[in-house]
């Protein structure tokens, strides 16, 4: 057998990347895992096993489900649909913020900028160009519909989100390109209710970016300093689709 000299710069790389410790940002997900109230239940089928020669399954589910990306149009009219989403915009700078603690003490927790400033004293300035992602540990809940949805007695969802005003700034004062969270929306079931509506999910795709929702082992990954890969199937005109969502730990 031949050996190729890997003097090519982009094979150092990848041998440089395997060095590093690799952590997986997705859910597994099947029929009975947790997902948005108004979908229902993903289906899977088994169309040939091996006793027919090969194995062989279909699948039936939204494609916001499980750990997933949306696309632009998701929300807006006239955007860009996934397979738009260029693949150097999926490849990008991670930052986390661990509000972990504050989520586990008031389930309505929401993220602010003052939230965000705190955290800049600490790690300094959020760069721009970068995927934010919000950790608040709610992936522990995962698989247990129940705990995931949060309902009190009266049927309302209490789970932790993004506040718009730390959205805008760092859309428009840090100029990052992405975020992603634990949750099924990107706002706070409060804020939901307060305004009747998912502004600050519309406000985020309205920036013709996309974000990753249902993220998980967050708490794996440093502050500042790893990169995320969000990978997705190319399907046509698609709002979203599940992705697979990986970390490279510096």
């Amino acid at each position: 057998m031949t050996t190729v000299k890997t003097e090519n710069e982009l094979w150092k790389a990848i041998a440089l990347l395997k060095e590093k410790e690799w952590v997986d940002l997705t859910h597994t997900f099947g029929p009975d895992s947790p997902h948005f109230s108004a979908f229902e239940d993903a289906e899977f089928h088994t169309l040939f096993t091996h006793d027919d020669g090969f194995f062989a399954q279909r699948f039936n589910f939204p494609g916001q489900y499980g750990t997933h990306i949306d696309a632009p149009v998701h929300f807006v009219r006239n955007q860009r649909y996934l397979e738009e989403v260029e693949l150097k915009e999926v490849v990008l700078p991670l930052v986390v913020i661990d509000k972990s603690k504050e989520a586990k003490a008031n389930n309505d927790f929401i993220l602010t900028k003052e939230d965000i400033l705190q955290f800049e004293k600490e790690h300094g300035k959020i760069e721009a160009g970068t995927f934010v992602a919000l950790r608040t540990d709610w992936h522990k809940r995962w698989p247990d519909k129940e705990a995931f949805e949060n309902k009190d007695e009266e049927g309302h969802s209490h789970t932790p989100g993004w506040g718009i005003d730390a959205l805008k700034f760092l859309f428009e004062e840090r100029n990052i390109n992405a975020v992603g969270h634990e949750t099924f929306d990107t706002d706070a079931a409060a804020d939901l209710r307060k305004n009747g509506s998912l502004i600050g999910e519309y406000y985020v795709l309205e920036q013709d970016t996309f974000q990753v929702e249902l993220l998980t082992n967050l708490d794996q990954v440093p502050p500042k300093g790893a990169v995320i890969f969000n990978i997705s199937p190319k399907p046509e005109k698609a709002s979203g689709f599940p992705v697979r969502s990986f970390a490279i730990l510096p």
